[in-house]
C-alpha cells in the first residue's frame, strides 16, 4: 500500500506580519505530525505512524486526509474494523475524497461485506470513472458475492466441500470475514476434519473470545468427536452470548438427548433388558445422522445387542453400518467378525480379524485371527459331522449309531434296481459316510480333524479308501448283513 498522501501548505498571505493565530499554529503542528507518520509508513513501521496519525487528528480533527492516512495504517496492521471507521470518517468529511471511498470499500470487502464494497467503489467511479483499481475491486466484490451465492446452495444440498472451496476463495479477498471463516469451520466439522476446524475457530476466539459463532463451532467438533459433555458446555457459552443462536440451540438439545437415550441404552443392556437397550439406541440413532462417531458407537452398541439375543445377521448388518461410518473402529470389526464365525461365515471373519490385526498387533487379536483360518480351512473339507448327521460333540456311541443308519441308507445293494446315475451318487454318498466314520471313531483321528490339521499327515488317502471294508467290518465280515428280503 503506497504511502498516505501528504496535503499541500498554503503559504501565508503576503504582508502577514502578524503571528500565527492558535488555529494556523495547529494546522502547522499537524500537518509535522502527519509528515513524520508518513516517514514511519514508508519505512513500514506501521505503528510509529499510527501513533503520529492519531496525533494529527488529536489536533486538527477536521481533516479528511489524516483519518484517510491513519485508516491506510490500520488496514496494514490488519484492523480492519477499526480502518473502517476511520475511512468513514474521512468521506464523511470530504465526500469527494476517492482514496477515502477507496479504503472504506477495501475494508468492506476484507470484512465480507462485498455490498457494502460495491457501492464503495461505484462512487468511486462516478467521481474518477478511469479509476482502474476501483474498476479491479468491483469485479473482486462481485466475485466474492458469487462464491456467497454458490455457498449458500451448496450448504443446503449438503456439498460441504464445495463450501469449504468457495469460502477459501472468498477469504483471498475477505481475509478478515468471520462469517465466512465460521462457515468454513462449520463444514469441515461437519466433513469431519476437526482439527482443521478447531484451529479456524480458536484463531477467531483468540482475537474476540466473545464470538457466538467460534463457540458453536468448537462445541460442534468436540460434539462429532463424542465428547458430548464438553461439547455442551461450549453451546451453553455460545448462547450466553447470542441467546437466540439457532444452530447452538439445537446443537445443544441434540446433545444432550443423545446423551441421555445412550446412557439409558447402556444401562438397560447392563441390567440384561436387551429389548429395552435395542429401542433406545434406534431412538437415539434417529436424534442427529450428522454426528458420525457416536452413531458408529451406537450402531455397534445395537449389533452387540442384537447378538445377545441371536439375531445375528441383524447385528452383523448394524456392525457394517458402524464401520461405514468410522472405518477405524476396532471394536465394530471384532463384534462383526465374532458374528461371522457364529454363522460359519470364515472367509468374511478372517477379513476383519485380518483388518483388525494390521491396525493393532496384539496377541489376542493374533490368535483370533488364527482361530478364524482354522475354521476356514475346516470349511473347505468335507464336514464329516454334516455327513453323518451327528453334531460336534456327539459321543462315540452317537457316531456309531449315525453310521450305521446312514451306511445302510446308501449302502449299493439296496440302490441295484436304481438308474445309473442314482447308483452313482448313492455310492458316493456310501464312501463319504465310511470316511466320516473312518475319522470321527478314531479319537487321534477325530483330534487332528477338529483342529484343522491335514489328515494326509497320518498317512490317510481317501483317494484309496474303500468303504465296503469298513462296512463290513461293522457289521461282522461276510454274511453278518445282507439286504436280502429288504422292501
Amino acid at each position: 500500500m503506497a504511502a498516505a498522501e501528504c496535503d499541500v501548505i498554503m503559504a501565508a498571505p503576503e504582508g502577514a506580519g502578524e503571528p500565527e493565530s492558535d488555529e494556523e499554529e495547529a494546522r502547522r503542528e499537524a500537518e509535522s505530525f502527519k509528515e513524520q507518520g508518513n516517514a514511519y509508513y514508508a519505512k513500514k513501521d506501521y505503528n510509529e505512524a499510527y501513533n503520529y496519525y492519531t496525533k494529527a487528528i488529536d489536533t486538527c480533527p477536521n481533516n479528511a486526509s489524516y483519518y484517510g492516512n491513519r485508516a491506510a495504517t490500520l488496514m496494514m496492521l490488519g484492523r480492519f474494523r477499526e480502518a473502517l471507521g476511520d475511512a468513514q470518517q474521512s468521506v464523511r468529511l470530504d465526500d469527494s475524497f476517492v482514496r477515502g471511498h477507496l479504503r472504506e470499500g477495501k475494508c468492506h470487502l476484507s470484512l465480507g461485506n462485498a455490498m457494502a464494497a460495491s457501492r464503495c467503489f461505484q462512487r468511486v467511479l462516478e467521481l474518477d470513472h478511469k479509476n482502474t483499481q476501483a474498476q479491479q475491486e468491483l469485479k473482486n466484490a462481485s466475485t466474492v458475492l458469487e462464491y456467497e451465492k454458490i455457498a449458500e446452495v451448496d450448504f443446503e444440498k449438503r456439498d460441504f466441500r464445495k463450501v469449504v472451496f468457495c469460502m477459501d476463495r472468498a477469504l483471498e479477498f475477505a481475509p478478515a470475514c468471520h462469517r465466512f471463516k465460521i462457515l468454513k469451520a462449520e463444514c469441515l466439522a461437519l466433513l469431519g476434519r476437526y482439527p482443521e476446524a478447531q484451529s479456524v475457530a480458536s484463531d477467531i476466539l483468540r482475537m474476540d473470545s466473545t464470538n457466538a459463532d467460534a463457540l458453536y463451532v468448537r462445541g460442534l467438533c468436540l460434539y462429532y468427536e463424542d465428547c458430548i459433555e464438553k461439547a455442551v458446555q461450549f453451546f451453553v457459552q455460545a448462547l450466553r452470548m447470542a441467546p437466540d443462536h439457532e444452530k447452538a440451540c439445537l446443537a445443544c438439545r441434540n446433545a444432550k438427548a443423545l446423551k441421555a437415550k445412550k446412557e439409558d441404552g447402556n444401562k438397560a443392556f447392563k441390567e440384561g433388558n436387551y429389548k429395552l437397550a435395542y429401542e433406545l439406541y434406534t431412538e437415539a440413532l434417529g436424534i442427529d445422522p450428522n454426528n458420525i462417531k457416536t452413531n458408529a458407537k451406537l450402531y455397534c452398541n445395537r449389533g452387540t445387542v442384537n447378538s445377545k439375543l441371536r439375531k445375528l445377521e441383524e447385528a452383523i448388518d448394524d456392525c457394517t453400518n458402524a464401520v461405514k461410518l468410522d472405518d477405524t473402529y476396532i471394536k465394530a470389526y471384532l463384534r462383526r467378525a465374532q458374528c461371522y464365525m457364529d454363522t460359519e461365515q470364515y472367509e468374511d471373519a478372517v477379513r476383519d480379524y485380518e483388518k483388525v490385526y494390521q491396525t493393532e498387533k496384539t496377541k489376542e487379536h493374533k490368535q483370533l485371527l488364527k482361530n478364524a483360518q482354522v475354521e476356514l480351512k475346516k470349511s473347505k473339507r468335507k464336514d464329516y459331522y454334516k455327513i453323518l448327521g451327528v453334531d460336534k460333540n456327539a459321543s462315540e456311541d452317537e457316531i456309531k449309531k449315525a453310521y450305521r443308519k446312514r451306511a445302510l441308507m446308501h449302502h449299493p445293494d439296496r440302490h441295484s434296481g436304481a438308474s445309473a446315475e442314482v447308483q452313482k451318487e448313492e455310492e458316493k454318498k456310501f464312501k463319504e459316510v465310511g470316511e466320516a466314520f473312518t475319522i470321527l471313531s478314531d479319537p487321534k483321528k477325530k483330534a487332528r480333524y477338529d483342529s484343522g490339521q491335514d489328515l494326509e499327515e497320518d498317512g490317510l488317502n481317501m483317494g484309496d479308501f474303500d468303504a465296503n471294508n469298513i462296512f463290513k467290518a461293522f457289521f461282522g465280515g461276510p454274511g453278518g448283513f445282507s439286504f436280502e428280503g429288504c422292501e
